[in-house]
């Protein structure tokens, strides 16, 4: 599988994690030391690349700067094998069940309430046993045990990134309600950008034996479509890596707010990801976060899924989370693996930014870097291009080398770079 993109150099833009709901920073305090406009990725190459504290925006890769930025973005993993939910996670997940399958929770009403014949409140029977992850299944339809007769109906539906108008609608309504975005600020054109759009490619998974019927047959990128009663009241896109489930966004109806379906999708793709590790893929062992912002309060519920792990900035190395809150909390940038490096100074303003210089030392590693000359009638031609000192004072080869030093030099030797 070809991955290729066209690089980009650092980049400052406005924050939206240090300012109130709705608005971003008056300032352009969030770096990002590399980009790549991504033609297309394979999966293997995707997986590495957030590994390295890469993260996608649509086809767009970026990033971030983080000794340079006002919110350190830390790339967050929780090891799935081991996570076991909490009294408070099983009461989520227990609560929005008892709902699905008895109604009558605080007055909740959809369109279609309750089935024919069915009265919108039942009263509901003892708890059953919570068993990991089993339990996160018994309300859907697929999984109802014989003679379950349930107030709602629940589908949870995984299927390949695409566009439809209901999609869009419950965007509009997420955005507008929970983010506090003006009306008619999102557009068609702006979602299918963001969270349709995508580099990679489906790869089947290699199974064993044909996997279970809910589980994907292909890495790639999916949204995971939650419907009751037929109306569509969450969506979460994600995408199905070698080594992870990654979480991209979640968006969901704000009817539903008090059943914490942030909490529950995320307690869904963890299950997702051991469920593939059980269905014979060795390699698939967490679920992908996004970015912890420890700057920012609203963005510290991710450390609440345990063992949750960072990758240090400077490293990529993985580090227990609860170890270094501490940390955290006496910094603005930290660096586990050498602590002296962390720092609490302020964030520097674009006029005192001075960005390092770009470096041959990644690109000489590599020797030659494959560069698309030129693509007729789907076929690429290739420039191998050997790596130049005047590469230094040119623009255009000044922001290869960036994104070299942040793609580091196995993905770089994998890259296809379009200039």
């Amino acid at each position: 599988m070809i991955s290729a993109g066209a690089p980009a150099g650092p980049h400052s833009s406005t924050c939206g994690y240090c300012s109130p709901a709705g608005e971003r920073s008056s300032e352009e305090t969030f770096r990002q030391s590399a980009g790549l406009q991504a033609l297309q990725l394979s999966c293997e190459v995707y997986q590495k690349m957030i590994d390295r504290g890469w993260r996608r925006s649509g086809t767009w890769n970026y990033k971030p700067d983080m000794k340079r930025s006002c919110c350190p973005l830390y790339t967050i993993k929780l090891e799935a094998l081991a996570f076991a939910p909490s009294k408070s996670q099983r009461k989520i997940v227990n609560r929005w069940n008892r709902f699905v399958l008895h109604g009558g929770d605080d007055h909740m009403e959809v369109d279609s309430s309750s089935k024919p014949g069915q009265t919108s409140k039942k009263k509901a029977s003892k708890t059953p046993e919570f068993v990991w992850p089993a339990t996160i299944h018994i309300a859907e339809e697929s999984f109802l045990a014989e003679g379950i007769n349930p107030c709602h109906e629940l589908e949870v539906v995984l299927e390949p990134s695409s566009f439809t108008t209901e999609k869009f609608e419950l965007y509009k309504k997420y955005q507008e309600e929970i983010h506090h975005d003006e009306p008619g600020k999102n557009t068609r054109k702006g979602f299918t950008r963001f969270l349709v759009n995508t580099p990679l490619r489906l790869e089947p998974i290699p199974y064993p034996a044909t996997p279970p019927s809910h589980l994907p047959t292909h890495y790639g990128s999916y949204h995971q479509l939650y419907r009751l009663d037929g109306q569509l009241i969450a969506l979460s896109i994600i995408d199905i890596l070698p080594k992870c489930v990654s979480s991209v966004y979640f968006i969901y109806d704000k009817t539903w707010d008090k059943f914490s379906f942030g909490k529950l999708s995320a307690l869904r793709e963890a299950s997702l990801a051991r469920e593939i590790r059980e269905a014979g893929v060795p390699s698939m062992t967490s679920l992908y976060l996004g970015y912890y912002v420890h700057s920012c309060q609203k963005m510290r519920y991710k450390g609440e899924y345990s063992p949750s792990f960072l990758a240090d900035p400077e490293t990529f190395e993985w580090y227990p989370l609860d170890k270094y809150k501490s940390l955290l909390d006496s910094n603005r940038y930290t660096c586990f693996s050498r602590p002296e490096h962390s720092t609490n100074e302020p964030v520097p303003t674009e006029k005192d930014l001075n960005l390092p210089a770009p470096t041959l030392t990644t690109a000489l590693q590599i020797g030659t870097v494959n560069i698309i000359d030129d693509i007729q009638n789907g076929t690429i031609i290739l420039d191998d291009v050997t790596v130049s000192e005047s590469w230094l004072s040119d623009p255009t080869y000044k922001a290869l080398l960036y994104c070299i030093d942040a793609l580091g030099v196995e993905i770089s030797k994998a890259m296809l770079f379009y200039l």
